[in-house]
C-alpha cells in the first residue's frame, strides 16, 4: 500500500517510523510519503491561507496549492480539462474533518484493501471546499471524521487512520488472528485480558481462564465483551440487548 500525506508540518509525522508501521515500512508493505503543501505555493512567503468569503473568524486554506500538490500526486489532468471527463486515479482522497463521516474499524478494514490513499490535512477553519470538490473528479473522495470534537488540525486525525488501516495490511501484525479479537471487530468491545502473575496486589486471575477448557474460555470472553459494551457501549448493541 501507499500511504501520502500532504500538510504544512511534515515533521509530524516522524513517529510513523516506529513500531509496527516503521518496520511495515523497512518491509516494504507500506510506502509512505509526506509531502510539504507549502512546496505547492507561489509566492515568496509561502502563503496557504487566506480569508473567508462571506466574513468570520479564522483563515481559510487557498485552492491553489492544494490543487497543485493533488496533480502532482495524482496526475495532471488532460490539457483543457478540469478533471471533470478524464480518467481517476487509482486512490482513495481522504480529507480528516470533523464535518465527516465517522472514522470506524469497518471503515479501516475497507480502506485496508486500496492501493493507495492520499491525505490533505487541513488545518484553520479548514481547506476551500471547492478542492474536495475538485478531487472528486480525479479519485473517490472520504471526508472522514476521527469523532465529534474538534483538533487544530487533520494530522492527528491522519495519524490515527494510517494506524488503524496499517495494521489491517496484510503482514503488518505478525499474528492475524489477534486483529479477530479486537474490539470493534465483532461489534463488541474486546474482553478484558490478563497474564502472568496468576495473583498480583491480591487480585487474581478469573480461574475460568486458568481451566485450560477453551469452548468455557471463548463463553466467558463472548460474555465479558457483551457485558462491557453493555456498560461503556449500549449504542453498539440491539435494543434487545442492551
Amino acid at each position: 500500500m501507499q500511504i501520502d500525506i500532504v500538510t504544512i508540518f511534515p515533521e509530524f509525522f516522524g513517529v510513523l517510523d516506529v513500531s509496527l508501521l516503521g518496520k511495515a515500512r523497512r518491509d516494504q508493505l507500506l510506502a509512505l510519503g509526506v509531502h510539504d503543501l507549502r512546496d505547492w505555493t507561489s509566492d515568496r512567503h509561502r502563503t496557504v491561507d487566506d480569508t473567508p468569503y462571506g466574513g468570520g473568524a479564522g483563515m481559510v486554506m487557498k485552492p491553489e496549492p492544494w490543487g497543485a500538490a493533488l496533480d502532482a500526486l495524482l496526475g495532471e489532468p488532460a490539457a483543457g480539462d478540469s478533471g471533470d471527463d478524464g480518467e481517476q486515479a487509482d486512490a482513495v482522497v481522504i480529507f480528516p474533518t470533523p464535518a465527516g463521516v465517522p472514522f470506524t474499524q469497518a471503515l479501516a478494514r475497507e480502506l485496508a484493501n486500496e492501493r493507495r490513499l492520499v491525505f490533505a490535512c487541513g488545518r484553520y477553519e479548514g481547506i476551500d471546499a471547492r478542492v474536495a470538490d475538485y478531487a472528486a473528479t480525479r479519485a473517490r473522495v472520504l471526508e472522514v471524521s476521527l469523532g465529534d470534537y474538534v483538533l487544530n488540525g487533520g494530522e492527528v486525525a491522519a495519524m490515527a487512520m494510517i494506524e488503524a488501516i496499517g495494521r489491517l495490511v496484510p503482514g503488518v501484525v505478525g499474528n492475524p488472528e489477534s486483529l479477530v479479537e479486537e474490539s470493534h471487530e465483532a461489534g463488541l468491545l474486546e474482553h478484558p485480558s490478563y497474564t502472568k502473575p496468576q495473583v498480583w496486589r491480591g487480585l487474581e486471575v478469573p480461574a475460568v481462564l486458568r481451566s485450560g477448557n477453551h469452548a468455557h474460555v471463548a463463553a466467558w470472553r463472548h460474555e465479558q465483551s457483551l457485558e462491557r459494551t453493555r456498560r461503556v457501549r449500549p449504542d453498539l448493541l440491539p435494543d434487545d440487548q442492551r
